[in-house]
């Protein structure tokens, strides 16, 4: 063995176990337990999914107060009577049609 051979050995000895003490503690961290990269990724996603549906509930909330404060006017509630539900007064005659 010559002098060389056995200072790469000693190399590969020195740092070998630091190498692998590394690679381990990688493997754990991303593959590995509840607080894995992988979890992470996981409940970003759901956390973007559930902002999605909230800004949209809260859209829909925003829309339904305008309407409900629409309807406070006299004309505007009987507007939407008949336009949502069909209705009308005793003397009209209601007429659909229907767009293809």
């Amino acid at each position: 063995m010559s002098f060389e051979e056995f200072r790469d050995k000693i190399k590969w000895r020195k740092w070998g176990k630091y190498l692998i003490t590394i690679v381990v503690f990688l493997v754990v961290y991303i593959f590995v337990g509840d607080q894995s990269m992988i979890n992470f990724a996981k409940r970003a996603r759901e956390i973007r999914k559930y902002e999605k549906q909230r800004d949209m509930y809260v859209a829909g909330s925003d829309k339904a107060q305008q309407e409900m404060q629409a309807l406070h006017n006299q004309d505007s509630l009987e507007q939407f009577a008949r336009e949502k539900y069909l209705m009308h007064a005793p003397n009209e005659d209601i007429y659909l049609v229907e767009e293809e």
